[in-house]
């Protein structure tokens, strides 16, 4: 029997072969059963211990991951909110230069006047916060901003024949006679660094400037959302490759998330919170805005004692023009900076930095945005950076001085993590003069000290040296500079005590010639006479024994003569004379705190800042009254509110008749005495001043429009070996001529004499009335407090030619008692008025010469 028919039964019909349906179901049973397995052993799993841990720990490792995803997404989203909406630089604390002045009749350009603003911060734009221009064929309208300094209308200036024609205001369109442009940035504060920006707009950087960044850093920054996937892959690579962090794959916009909160460390674990920010960056902003904020807040390295931020004072530091002035190459060099500021500085490694700039113009030509004309020509450019564009306008120790009276005065103000704008008197035309006429000055210096033998070799030091120069009237600091180096030491010079020699000296002659004020005898003139010889002083119980310079004395000499050759004796001499408290009581009130009543004092021996002594001097520039040096003008917090303004501290010390004879006396030592050095230096400008040599060189000197004090000097006080003339004098000079170059200086005149003084002239030898031709001596003009005048001719007669300055009155005037001297009690009051004067039993005087110019006094007729 075949096997069939033992396993079939012959009464049933024989089945159908199984369709392929069928049997597709049927092979799908074994399938089913083994799937209903997997619950089964998922349960058991589920039902042990150790799954159940399993489950509890992944699913609580899934929500705290939520949790604290969400948390930091949120947390950067706050953040970002935050700073986004303070901008890229308002948590820091502005300082500002003094604003700039132009009037009607000034030489100037309108190129010059729209360089200014741009330096300032406005621009094309209306709605830049610090205000905008228009420029106009022949004339510029200024529109102040939000942020100005001035929150003031308006102005149009008209420029006709490169001189000002027209300064109107677009408030009522009346003309004003001068206009105040806006100041500019010095620095910002971030503790005790110091960082410089200027900000734009995405629409104020020229397209060369976004080509090159865009070649050198992220070509395809305005087409991917905030990521580059091909840089990233190209980044990894290189990393694994290497087994070390090389090849960065950041965007412009996650570097900028890494620039502004999070910190310059190369590692991966960095990137997750840049991710996070980067993606609110690209939600919040549009691409033009991520560049803005880029292209402001980016390093571009350290010049001088500032960091630099932003391609807008990146241009200012390096090139010393505005970025929209910038060429192909110098756009090219910025953009080549970005990745390595300290390796790229072109003052620091010009060959490094043209090699990268070069590769990024290779970049640029690569990516279509230049020619290969274009391309030739900038890389055979010579580098261009302007060394020292932006070092003289840093002002390094006048930002100490600055913030060291933040930090002592405004203790309940926080200047480092709140944006207060501080309005400064710094001029910055001055300080960069400053800054040229000081290396000048040294130099010339360095040699004669090389000359002497005073060489690094032997043990010598580099010779030091400060400069202030204030307004005269206001006495504001316009310029300050407290040594040769501030990378090398930042002790600010200006500030040291050290002792002034005889630029003191004009405080004891000031109190001489005060005494013809008093009504009786013995008033001292510039014309009275001294004995110049070998004096032993006794003071205190203890004899004093000053020497001339060079041991040299001249006999018989006048107050004018004293002070011209700076003699040492007969000015102890007038001190004596007067009173040595006096002569201390004049110079404490003029702040030099320091001083005390002994013979020495005359000479200067006692310690004075220069800052002091500059802020002394205004007693003889500013007609008598003294006003304390100040630097800090006004200071607004965020909302634009003022906090602080300057109120002049200032008192009258000396008549002003007083004061002009002082500054008539210091004329004479610039024409004819140990000042003359500035003369046959150039500068011919009407100017008083004073050489100073103690242990170190000083000069103090002034115009009508600018004052300024020069001290130079070793650290360690020991002797310079030079005197004034020879080491300050000539920096003092230099910078001079420079600062009377700029607008606001060229107005110098000469010194107007008061009503009050007269002018005679006497024979040079005996300080008497010249008669005829002299008595053997020069003949000269002297001036005198009218009344004091000389009455004796040197010939035993009695005529006088006498000159005034007041042509309205018949008699002297008497003063003003708002304009005579305030003392203390431990000093005389000599606040009388002058007596008309009694006629003189002499001869009637003579008929004034040709030339001369005011009638003869009628008391003399």
């Amino acid at each position: 029997m075949s096997r069939r028919s033992e396993d079939s039964d012959p009464r049933q019909p024989e089945q159908p072969k199984s369709s392929p349906a069928k049997r597709t179901g049927s092979e799908k049973a074994p399938r089913a059963k083994s799937k209903s397995r997997v619950p089964a052993r998922l349960q058991r799993f589920v039902q042990h211990p150790v799954g159940q841990a399993f489950i509890g720990i992944t699913v609580f490792s899934l929500a705290a991951g939520l949790l604290v995803f969400f948390y930091f997404y949120n947390h950067y989203a706050t953040l970002i909110e935050e700073k986004l909406a303070q901008g890229p630089y308002s948590t820091t604390s502005k300082l500002y230069a003094s604003p700039q002045v132009i009037s009607t009749g000034d030489r100037i350009e309108i190129g010059e006047i729209v360089q200014s603003l741009h330096r300032a911060g406005y621009t094309k734009n209306r709605s830049n916060r610090m205000g905008w221009y228009a420029e106009r064929p022949g004339s510029v309208e200024v529109y102040p901003g939000a942020d100005s300094y001035f929150q003031q209308e308006a102005h149009v200036v008209h420029v006709d024949n490169h001189r000002i024609g027209q300064i109107i205001s677009l408030r009522d369109n009346t003309e004003r006679p001068q206009l105040l442009l806006e100041p500019e940035l010095i620095t910002n504060l971030f503790d005790r660094n110091r960082e410089k920006r200027r900000i734009l707009r995405f629409q104020d950087i020229p397209l060369v400037m976004r080509n090159a960044l865009l070649a050198a850093e992220d070509k395809r920054f305005f087409q991917h959302s905030g990521f580059d996937p091909f840089r990233i892959l190209k980044a990894a690579w290189v990393d694994i490759s290497s087994k070390q962090i090389r090849a960065g794959a950041s965007t412009l916009s996650m570097q900028l998330a890494r620039s502004i909160w999070l910190t310059t460390e190369r590692t991966w674990r960095r990137k997750i919170p840049e991710i996070l920010i980067t993606i609110h960056l690209e939600r919040k902003l549009s691409k033009e805005d991520i560049f803005e904020h880029y292209s402001n807040t980016i390093y571009l390295g350290r010049v001088g004692t500032f960091n630099i931020h932003g391609f807008g004072e990146g241009a200012q530091a390096y090139f010393g023009k505005s970025l929209s002035r910038v060429t192909l190459p110098e756009a090219a060099m910025l953009a080549g900076i970005v990745q390595s500021p300290s390796g790229y500085n072109p003052f620091r490694n010009p060959e490094r930095a043209i090699k990268r700039r070069n590769l990024i113009l290779q970049m640029m030509r690569t990516n279509g945005f230049i020619t290969q004309e274009q391309f030739q020509t900038a890389s055979s450019a010579p580098l261009g950076a302007a060394a020292g564009a932006s070092e003289s306008e840093d002002a390094p120790y006048f930002v100490d001085l600055v913030n060291d009276q933040l930090q002592r005065q405004f203790q309940d103000h926080d200047f480092q993590t709140h944006s207060y704008r501080v309005y400064t008197s710094l001029d910055l035309n001055l300080q960069r003069a400053a800054a040229e006429a000081m290396e000048a000055g040294l130099k010339e210096v360095d040699a004669a000290l090389e000359k002497r033998g005073r060489t690094a070799k032997k043990g010598w030091p580099k010779v030091q040296a400060a400069l202030v120069a204030i307004d005269p009237r206001t006495a504001e600091v316009r310029a300050l500079i407290g040594g040769r180096d501030y990378a090398t030491s930042q002790l600010n010079r200006s500030l040291a005590m050290r002792q002034p020699g005889s630029i003191f000296k004009p405080f004891v002659y000031a109190a001489a010639l005060e005494t013809g004020l008093d009504s009786g005898p013995g008033a001292l003139t510039p014309a009275s006479m001294l004995i110049d010889e070998p004096t032993t002083f006794w003071f205190d119980g203890k004899p004093y024994e000053p020497n001339n310079y060079h041991n040299s004395f001249y006999g018989s000499v006048s107050v004018r003569q004293a002070l011209s050759k700076s003699l040492n004796v007969p000015t102890v001499k007038l001190a004596e004379q007067v009173g040595y408290q006096r002569v201390t009581q004049l110079a404490r009130e003029a702040g030099l705190k320091s001083v005390r009543a002994t013979p020495s004092a005359a000479l200067g021996s006692y310690e004075a800042r220069p800052l002091d002594m500059a802020g002394s001097y205004t007693v003889f520039a500013n007609r008598g009254v003294f006003t304390e040096a100040n630097w800090i003008k006004m200071i607004r917090d965020e909302g634009g509110h003022s906090i602080y303004t300057h109120k002049p501290v200032s008192r009258r010390l000396l008549d002003t008749r007083i004061a002009y004879l002082m500054t008539n006396l210091l004329e004479g030592v610039m024409s004819f005495g140990t000042g003359a050095g500035a003369r046959s230096r150039g500068f011919r400008l009407p100017a008083a001043g004073k050489t100073g040599t103690s242990h170190d060189g000083w000069f103090a000197g002034f115009t009508t429009e600018l004052l300024c004090v020069v001290w130079v000097g070793y650290d360690d006080n020991r002797e310079l070996g030079l005197e004034g003339a020879r080491s300050a004098l000539p920096i003092w000079t230099e910078f001079m001529k420079r600062a009377h170059s700029f607008r606001p200086y060229q107005r110098a005149t000469s010194f107007s004499a008061p009503d009050g003084v007269v002018s005679v002239e006497i024979d040079a030898n005996s300080g008497k009335l010249a008669s005829g031709g002299g008595c053997g001596g020069a003949v000269r003009n002297e001036v005198f407090l009218m009344g004091t005048q000389p009455i004796e001719s040197c010939g035993g007669g009695g005529e006088t030619q006498v000159a005034g300055w007041d042509t309205d009155v018949e008699s002297p005037r008497a003063p003003d008692r708002s304009e005579q001297p305030r003392r203390v009690a431990s000093r005389e009051v000599h606040s009388i008025p002058v007596k008309p004067i009694e006629p003189p039993t002499a001869p009637q005087a003579q008929e004034p010469k040709k030339g001369l110019l005011n009638r003869i006094l009628g008391v003399f007729r």
